[in-house]
């Protein structure tokens, strides 16, 4: 049974072992490579994400027996964190639901852009992935469209593809990648 109902969410949970000591390190390793790709991006050594972890290279590769598993097991976690946050938000308003998952769905992106050279776009993961995206950011989108706050002619991937082409964008810093994303979102909002 997964916590979320995401195609992704049956992926994480497969991965994950079941044993507490096995699930402490996989979780270690996992939350070690994703702040190690969002510094120093795809090329971190895996001894260093092991090190990170505080866990031994054979431990890394027991869970992770090639760096595409690895970098996968990431993506997939993140994904899957982002749709749980959509289920989170939903209570908001829905302008503020809206928003809010964006904003998350920037912090994503980070890690997004380290490990996708990685990943192969008709892979099975990233297609999984997509799918629980939309699914989980479509729902919070539609809501607010029907509430009147957001244009009627356009569609989630519309949104994500605009988010997404912002993020990749090299900014000074993230006050002003946040000021050029709130002028795009401007764009999206419809006026009072």
């Amino acid at each position: 049974m997964t916590d979320t109902p995401f195609p992704v969410s049956g992926i994480v949970a497969a991965r994950r072992p079941h044993r507490k000591d096995a699930a402490r390190n996989y979780d270690a390793l996992i939350t070690a490579a994703r702040e190690a790709f969002a510094e120093r991006g795809a090329d971190v050594s895996l001894e260093d994400v092991a090190r990170r972890a505080g866990v031994g290279i054979g431990t890394l590769y027991r869970n992770f027996p090639t760096r595409r598993d690895l970098f996968e097991s990431v993506y997939a976690d993140e994904v899957n964190a982002l749709c749980r946050t959509a289920l989170d938000l939903a209570a908001l308003e829905p302008w503020e639901a809206l928003t809010s998952w964006l904003d998350r769905f920037t912090g994503y992106m980070v890690t997004k852009r380290a490990v996708r050279e990685a990943l192969n776009d008709e892979s099975e993961i990233f297609q999984a992935c997509r799918d629980s995206m939309y699914a989980a950011g479509g729902p919070l989108m539609e809501r607010a469209q029907k509430a009147g706050v957001v244009r009627t002619d356009m569609e989630i991937g519309d949104l994500l593809r605009m988010v997404s082409g912002i993020t990749a964008t090299a900014f000074e810093d993230d006050a002003q990648r946040n000021r050029v994303l709130g002028i795009a979102l401007d764009g999206v909002r419809t006026a009072r």
